[in-house]
């Protein structure tokens, strides 16, 4: 499927919920009523909790001003602030300090505490202070950053005994009245309005940032009569629902179209998606060539000559490969394997023509994001590229964090690179290298072999020791003309 036929089922989700606040996904009905008696009922909800000493009265929320309407609704709808028609992070009065309760962790926000959470079992006593409050039915949106442009917000329900506590990075949002619909009050805190002006208000250091309570208390929120919004937050859920499904479709031809490219890549590098042919010769005097070549080059002192790579045994051998084959060590058909700076300089404070990438700069077969690179003085950067000395042809690979991306340098830049990324020169095809770099096999014996635990390495050892089924180079070549042939079919 290619990049334009993919349906942007994200933007579909937040086009769909603009369009539900605004009351344009459904019919107006005068039998509905008005939402101004529906405002009425809450404010008399809200009058007997007070009068009962369930909540505490509150100082008067500010009028709504008709230029703060960000745009037009039906007339049967109303304006309120959310404070006017929820509390806003309440607190759960439960007599019985003995009751089983059900606690939410703060990891569940990451995973967005949906319909198959499972939380944890605690007395009331033990959860009571020192935590966010909630009960069936409140509607939670997660206040910290990045969480709360995620949308991590949901419905709170089958909870132990109705009633819960948990992490304080949540906002609580409880009805004063049932004639407010649960869902149609998180279909409102999902709309990419509120998460836009949210983000405005953030308070905090970078990474944990967090909106406040009176952000959300303040914040203007149309209000339809009860039936349209029960209608609403039905269209609603059935149009995602279809988004779920189209996803999944996707997601699963996704998953088809990278096993199809495996088996390609698999097959290309066995020897099986092409033909031997007497007239390519045998890779063995290829492997020769090569090694007399460098050789020259260590003469002329081109290239460092390097200590002798061991000798291939046979149980490292991970599959048979056609008799007019070799495998080889990396390292003896590249004239270079190097990485990057260890210790890169401090970078210029504006662009130059000068760049120091790093992996993050590697995917999808090409050099990405140049414009989030180190920017280097022509000096600085003539001093750095003495290590990489990046020609056009090398491989850029990917050997630090994101590991075994790569892609074939066109030579058009003034680029070095930072540890995370190595430079090869490769003494046979080029692309044909890049290939087995991409096959299943080298990918899952990098990740088997790389090493570290908080960022995984493949490093310059390991990566010119790694074993490489070489065929004939005519034979190369025909491989990297069928996968282009066939690759792009998928």
């Amino acid at each position: 499927m290619t990049k334009n036929l993919h349906i942007d089922t994200q933007a579909m989700r937040a086009k769909i919920l603009d369009l539900a606040i605004q009351g344009k996904l459904t019919d107006q009905r005068a039998e509905d009523g008005n939402a101004q008696d529906l405002l009425k009922e809450i404010q008399a909800e809200k009058e007997k909790l007070i009068k009962e000493k369930k909540i505490k009265k509150e100082k008067p929320l500010p009028a709504i001003t008709e230029e703060e309407r960000p745009f037009e609704i039906p007339n049967s709808w109303e304006w309120v602030r959310l404070g006017d028609i929820c509390q806003i992070n309440p607190r759960n009065h439960i007599q019985d300090e003995n009751v089983n309760v059900s606690f939410l962790p703060m990891a569940l926000i990451g995973e967005g505490y949906g319909s198959n959470y499972c939380p944890e079992i605690r007395k009331w006593k033990d959860v009571k202070k020192g935590f966010t409050h909630f009960a069936n039915n409140d509607v939670v949106l997660a206040k910290i950053s990045p969480c709360f442009q995620n949308l991590k917000s949901a419905i709170m329900n089958n909870l132990i005994n109705g009633i819960g506590a948990g992490t304080t990075e949540l906002h609580v949002l409880r009805r004063y009245s049932h004639t407010l619909d649960p869902k149609y009050l998180l279909c409102f805190v999902q709309n990419q309005s509120l998460i836009k002006d949210g983000i405005k208000t953030f308070k905090g250091v970078v990474g944990q940032q967090r909106i406040g309570k009176d952000f959300i208390k303040e914040y203007l929120c149309p209000l339809p009569p009860l039936a349209e919004q029960k209608r609403i937050a039905d269209k609603v859920s059935t149009l995602f629902a279809q988004l779920d499904a189209i996803d999944k479709a996707y997601e699963e031809y996704r998953e088809l179209q990278q096993a199809m490219k495996a088996k390609l890549l698999e097959l290309a590098i066995q020897g099986k998606l092409t033909d031997q042919r007497d007239e390519d010769g045998d890779a063995r005097d290829l492997f020769q060539d090569i090694q007399e070549e460098k050789q020259r080059l260590i003469a002329e002192k081109k290239i460092k000559k390097e200590k002798p790579l061991p000798e291939i045994k046979s149980d490292e051998i991970p599959f048979e490969i056609p008799k007019n084959w070799m495998w080889v060590r990396l390292g003896n058909i590249c004239s270079k394997v190097v990485d990057g700076a260890h210790n890169p300089p401090k970078g210029s404070n504006h662009p130059t023509p000068y760049i120091m990438a790093s992996s993050q700069n590697i995917n999808n077969d090409r050099l990405v994001n140049l414009y989030n690179v180190r920017y280097l003085s022509k000096e600085v950067f003539e001093k750095e590229n003495l290590r990489t000395l990046a020609s056009e042809g090398d491989i850029f690979f990917t050997s630090v964090g994101s590991l075994g991306r790569s892609c074939v340098y066109d030579g058009s830049l003034n680029i070095c690179f930072q540890r995370s990324v190595s430079v090869i020169t490769a003494q046979i095809y080029n692309w044909y290298l890049k290939r087995c770099f991409d096959s299943p096999y080298y990918q899952n014996m990098m990740y088997a072999e790389a090493k570290g635990t908080a960022q995984k390495g493949f490093y310059l050892k390991q990566l010119s020791n790694s074993l490489i089924p070489l065929p004939p180079l005519a034979e190369q070549k025909r491989i990297v003309a069928k996968l282009d042939e066939l690759l792009p079919l998928l």
